[in-house]
């Protein structure tokens, strides 16, 4: 006789589960206080309401990934990285790139790190009255900030990079792998600029069966207790908000580091600039998760070969990529990097 009790049970939680879900309130993501300072184009730029006294002369200024949206560092009040460097005196800003339309279809590398980007870390030194910033650049933002660096060394004064590619063509690179049978300028002539949601498929398949099986089947364990199914939303909501790519600037990115490698061979060029990493002899934190399935450790860690002249700190999490934002992990964080950065203010 065939035992259906397994399966009552399973059916019994998914029902439960629903009214969980029906049960909550609107879910808002990215609540942390904070202002609109300046704008260009879609891009804004924030300044976080500080929450006590400053401990840090220099502000911080975040410059998150194009591919996703900020507020994973704000996804709520127990699980935010915005709140904890906040708690530890920093003074924050931040950068939002904002939603590209095909109006964005033609822009380059060189109009978010040397156009969009220069003029949020003007507008920081300007605002904070400084002459020099620290940068946290997040994921693609830890490239960019590095490439910032190398170009604009006069305006930073120390570098964090957290989960950040570096190395392009490791072994375990299961994305670069991917993205090396893109013809991505053919993509950008039809298409003008990459899909979001395309993308968001794309980076599911890295570890298919764990994100789109494993996960859903897993969460009937947790969805039934309000709080547990509240962050689970507000996890969904962040995966499946991706912008559309700029096309022009999406297709440098994959053709110049994914499939060329510019970057570790010296030979990156953003705009009519080569990208000189000799230039960076700043103090640099380079924070990675030992666990990233994206990002893995080998490429973010190739970071200390690149710039020898560099006073090079890294720190590993046993984490994942997103781990890095909402585990138990990432309460580690905020407090290692803000006493890293304490040393160097003077």
């Amino acid at each position: 006789m065939i035992d259906f009790s397994h399966m009552n049970t399973f059916a019994g939680k998914v029902a439960a589960s629903a009214n969980t879900i029906r049960s909550l309130d609107s879910l808002k993501v990215g609540t942390t206080e904070k202002s609109e300072i300046f704008r260009s184009d879609k891009m804004r730029l924030y300044r976080y309401q500080p929450t006590c006294k400053s401990k840090i002369k220099t502000p911080v200024l975040i410059t998150y990934a194009l591919v996703n949206r900020y507020y994973m560092m704000d996804l709520d009040k127990k699980r935010s990285l915005v709140r904890r460097l906040l708690a530890e005196g920093v003074d924050l800003y931040l950068i939002d790139w904002g939603y590209p339309d095909p109006s964005d279809r033609f822009l380059e590398l060189d109009d978010y790190i040397n156009g969009y980007m220069f003029d949020a870390v003007q507008q920081v030194k300007q605002q904070a009255g400084v002459d020099k910033i620290n940068l946290l650049g997040i994921c693609q933002g830890g490239l960019f900030s590095l490439c910032y660096t190398a170009l604009h060394p006069e305006d930073i004064k120390n570098l964090v990079t957290m989960v950040a590619p570096f190395d392009f063509h490791t072994e375990n690179d299961t994305l670069s792998k991917m993205s090396r049978h893109i013809d991505a300028e053919a993509a950008h002539r039809a298409l003008g600029n990459f899909d979001g949601e395309l993308l968001n498929v794309n980076f599911s398949m890295l570890n298919p069966i764990t994100l789109n099986m494993i996960k859903y089947i897993k969460a009937v364990e947790t969805l039934q207790e309000e709080e547990k199914a509240g962050f689970f939303l507000r996890m969904e909501k962040w995966i499946n908000d991706s912008p559309d790519q700029a096309g022009k600037a999406m297709a440098e990115f994959v053709t110049k580091l994914y499939q060329s490698n510019q970057l570790k061979d010296g030979e990156l060029t953003i705009g009519e600039k080569k990208v000189d990493l000799a230039n960076v002899q700043h103090p640099v934190l380079n924070i990675f998760g030992a666990l990233d399935h994206i990002v893995p450790p080998s490429s973010s860690r190739h970071l200390q070969q690149l710039v020898p002249a560099a006073d090079y700190t890294e720190l590993s999490v046993e984490t994942g990529h997103i781990g890095m934002y909402v585990s138990g992990k990432s309460s580690e964080i905020p407090p290692k990097m803000v006493k890293w950065l304490s040393k160097l203010d003077k």
